[in-house]
């Protein structure tokens, strides 16, 4: 049987929080829809403010903690990623931002992305694409049609109002399952200090 691995990173502050609960949701569905296919998956989470204060070190120093590191290689070598994030003052929370920021500019190349949010009124579902969708794109990433923003009124939407919240998950994760499943991405880790040529002569003396 085939196996893929998915990441996924919940930006949630508060424990416990509805951009896990949104992050885990979409998990289960792409899980789902990959065995469906004959995928086996395993799925590795992370919450950010676990690695918080790590992510601030790396900015100032440069160099990750083991802890980061072990992070950075689950998101850098997955098959697909699941990205979610709360919505503050009109974007990604500035610790979202900060993780993406201490990765290598090649890491996500190819990846495939669903982006999400949460946030507590719709006004702010615009977020996904004006500024999650093009920092992705930006990375090299390949970002689902599908974006899902999740505002506090839709965890309680009625069955049958259109495009509930259940609905856009489904998709969004049907779509990142398809991109997954046929992904011939490598996954081999970039050493970022790794020489693009050797420093030792080529020739004699």
């Amino acid at each position: 049987m085939t196996v893929r691995t998915v990441a996924v990173v919940s930006a949630g502050l508060s424990q416990p929080s509805s951009t896990r609960m949104l992050a885990d949701k979409l998990a289960a569905a792409t899980v789902s829809r990959l065995t469906e296919q004959g995928v086996e998956t395993q799925v590795v989470t992370v919450e950010l403010r676990d690695v918080a204060q790590d992510v601030m070190n790396n900015m100032l120093t440069g160099f990750p903690s083991p802890r980061l590191a072990a992070v950075i290689e689950a998101v850098s070598t997955a098959h697909g990623l699941i990205a979610v994030t709360p919505i503050f003052t009109s974007s990604y929370s500035g610790l979202f931002k900060s993780f993406f920021d201490v990765l290598d500019s090649q890491a996500l190349t190819d990846l495939p992305v669903l982006i999400a949010a949460t946030a507590g009124t719709p006004r702010h579902s615009l977020a996904l694409d004006y500024a999650l969708r093009p920092m992705f794109t930006y990375l090299h990433a390949v970002v689902v049609p599908t974006a899902v923003f999740a505002a506090a009124e839709d965890w309680g939407t009625a069955a049958g109002a259109l495009a509930t919240l259940p609905d856009r998950i489904e998709r969004a994760a049907g779509e990142l399952a398809a991109l997954v499943e046929n992904s011939r991405r490598s996954t081999q880790v970039r050493d970022p200090f790794a020489l693009d040529s050797s420093f030792s002569p080529t020739g004699g003396f």
